[in-house]
Order: structure tokens, then sequence, then C-alpha cells
């Protein structure tokens, strides 16, 4: 009843403090109070809703067919089709028809996103601008979804604020716990294969524990788990971002055809492939382009050294305009003291909305929606389209890390539902 009640009154407790029963506890008081709020919302009028718009969902014979959940910008979804493209195709070939939108879209046949799901409306908008074969868009929040469709493959990076290296570690933050209508998902739609992307400080939160109780769950759901910390520069992304992708085998598959997923070598490094660095990312970009956010710097902001050079790989991007790494022309960022840096040289800006992307290894031609609020500043309108960026999957470290799911399902085809 303690934790119980410390939980209630918003009392903060460290992750690290938990044993791993109050882990477990607190875990499972979630599910129970997540369900609870499931069935609430399943009313009548909302059974009605959902039955018209799951009505509009296309299965494609002899496809695979995905459910995308906290699909955002649509990066993790783009990678699998690169992926399922290069089950067919030489990856170099795939890459140079990816230059051009309706070129790369002619190779992407026999994959179909039958549902995807997001609460953020512009994501939304972008997703259904750029990602083929998208038959129902679902802005509701997936805590009021009452069915899932089937499917061969559910994606998404179910959200994850409190497992941050960036915030406290509380390991009640309501928001950790949308991993459970990802089982739900599961449950209901029983795909062959799952993968989920998360921060890197889920495989620490609780020493630990939370990412074991995590893979508990869904291996209750009847899929075989495993968990991978990637640095997505080591598969040629221009950028030190590491994170956490949760692979699921459903159990049936991995027993009848001895299939154990294994992460991708990495492609990129020392005697491997070069680092792919700012200047083959962004190099031909303009030096003075219009969609960059100006505003004065925090103290935050100059507490660390914001600048990498042209040879090196950029910080991780993040899902603000104002917290956008610099560019790397000029000179580099000076330290002063402890947590204290100043700029140096007389050219220091932001990186760019579309160097952003580059740097998150999307297409040109993929396009971010602002919304059409003429009256918000054009600050406002740039910023969410770095949201929708910094919160994305880079498309590359997507296609690498899915590419043994999707070779798999190539090779049997079998296993996609009829």
């Amino acid at each position: 009843m303690e934790i119980h009640l410390k939980l209630k009154e918003k009392t903060f407790k460290s992750s690290l403090t938990y044993s791993s029963k109050e882990v477990n506890d607190v875990l499972q008081q979630k599910i129970m109070e997540e369900s609870l709020y499931v069935e609430r919302n399943a009313t009548e009028k909302a059974k009605l809703f959902e039955l018209n718009l799951l009505d509009k969902a296309q299965y494609i014979s002899n496809s695979i067919n995905i459910v995308s959940l906290f699909s955002g910008a649509g990066g993790l979804d783009l990678g699998v089709q690169i992926a399922h493209a290069t089950s067919q195709y030489n990856e170099s070939f795939v890459y140079e028809k990816l230059k051009e939108k309706a070129n790369f879209q002619k190779l992407i046949q026999n994959i179909n996103i039958v549902y995807s799901n997001d609460l953020y409306s512009l994501a939304n908008e972008t997703y259904l601008k750029n990602i083929k074969g998208t038959a129902v868009k679902d802005s509701r929040d997936i805590r009021k979804v009452i069915n899932f469709p089937q499917s061969d493959l559910i994606l998404g990076g179910f959200p994850c604020p409190g497992f941050s290296a960036a915030g406290p570690r509380l390991l009640d933050d309501p928001r950790n716990f949308l991993y459970i209508h990802y089982i739900r998902a599961l449950v209901q739609s029983k795909p062959a294969f799952f993968i989920a992307e998360n921060v890197k400080g889920l495989m620490t939160m609780a020493g630990g524990q939370v990412l074991a109780q995590i893979k508990e769950d869904f291996s209750a759901a009847g899929y075989v788990v495993t968990a991978h910390l990637v640095n997505a520069r080591d598969y040629g992304v221009p950028q030190l971002r590491e994170r956490v992708f949760i692979i699921g085998v459903r159990k049936d598959i991995s027993e009848k055809y001895n299939y154990e997923y294994e992460l991708p070598k990495p492609t990129h490094g020392e005697g491997k492939i070069p680092y792919v660095t700012l200047k083959d990312a962004i190099g031909d970009l303009p030096r003075l382009p219009n969609d960059v956010f100006i505003s004065d710097y925090s103290s935050m902001y100059m507490s660390r050294n914001r600048k990498k050079t042209w040879n090196e790989q950029s910080f991780t991007i993040q899902a603000s305009g104002r917290q956008a790494p610099q560019h790397p022309e000029g000179k580099p960022m000076k330290k002063l003291e402890k947590d204290k840096w100043v700029f140096e040289g007389d050219f220091n800006r932001r990186l760019s909305v579309r160097e952003c992307a580059r740097v998150q290894t999307f297409p040109d031609w993929f396009e971010f929606a602002t919304g059409d609020n003429n009256k918000v500043s054009k600050n406002s309108k740039l910023n969410e389209q770095y949201k929708q960026i910094g919160n994305a999957v880079p498309v590359v470290l997507a296609d690498k890390i899915s590419r043994p799911i999707l070779s798999f399902l190539a090779s049997y085809k079998a296993l996609v539902k009829k």
C-alpha cells in the first residue's frame, strides 16, 4: 500500500530505488488501470464509430499487411518499405530509386499499411502525404481503440518520456504505460512479427527491471522477445543516436522455422564503410536557408557543446527547433567553464528543418506538414516540423534493423495472412 500512496501523492521516487517487486507492482497496477480505461470508453457509439472506420481497411492478398502504432511522421514505416524493396532488389538500386518518390513507390509492391494510429494531427498529415498504402489513419487516443485489425507485422515506437535520459527517471509517469496498448494490439492482431523502438533510457530504468518486465509482458502475448541497443551511426546514419529496438517473433513461427531474430552487424565504422559525415549528408544544401528556427539560446543550450565539425556525425536530433544542433560551418564552440560554452566567429546557426531531415535520413521529397493556421509565427510552424523529424526513427536505421524480418517474410510467403 505504501507504494500506491506515494504514487497517488505524486511523490518523486527515483527508478533506481525500486525493488523488483515494486517495479512489478507498479506495472501490474497500471495494466489494470489501462484495461479499465479501455472498458469505460467502449461505448456503443465508440464501437459503431470504430466499425465504420475499420470497414475502410483494405487487405491486399499475398502482401505483407502492416499495422502501425504511434506512427508519427512515418520514419520507421518508410524504412520497413525500403527493407521490403531490398529483399527483392539490389540495395544501391533501391536507394537510387528512393531519390524520386514516384520511382520508389513503384518498387514497393506487395506491402500494405492497413492501419496506422497517432494522436499528433500534423504528423498524421505528413504520414498520409508521404507513406504509400495507408487505408485507414486513426487519430484517436490509442486507449480508446477497442479492436485492432489483423496484420502480418506491427510497427511502432511507444512513447516513454519517463525513460528518457533527458528528464527525471520517474517510473510512474503515465506516458510510460502506453506499451500496454501495443500488447493489446498484438493479442488481437496476431502478427508474425513486431518491431518497437524506444529510447536508450529504457535499458537502465530501475536497474534494467522495467525492460525485463516489459519483455516478459510482450512474451506473455505469445512472442519470443529480444532487445537490442544500437547507435544509428553504425548503420549509415550521420548522427550519434542510441536507441533500443524490441523485436518480437511469434512463438509458433520461432518453433516451426527455428527462427531467431539476429541483429544485423554494423555496416559503418572502423574496418567497415566509413561513417557518414555531416559533409556527406548536408554539404550540398544552401548555406543560408529559410527554414531555420531563429531565437535566443537558453543557458541550458549553452551548457554544452552543440557544434560538430563537417567530418563528424551530428548530435542527436531532438523534437524541438530550439534544441536543434548547430550547423558545422565556422569556428567550434569554446568552453569557458563547467556548463558554460560560447560561440566563436561570425557563423553560428541551428540546423535547418531540411538539414535535420537529411540527418534523420529522410529523402528530400518527404514533406513535413505545418498546418493551415496562419495566425501562428514562422518559428511555431517550423517547430512542428522539427518535432516530427526529431521524434522519428531514422529511415536508414529502420531499414537495416527490419531487413532480417522482411527478408524472412519474403522467403516464407505462406506466413502472410490471406
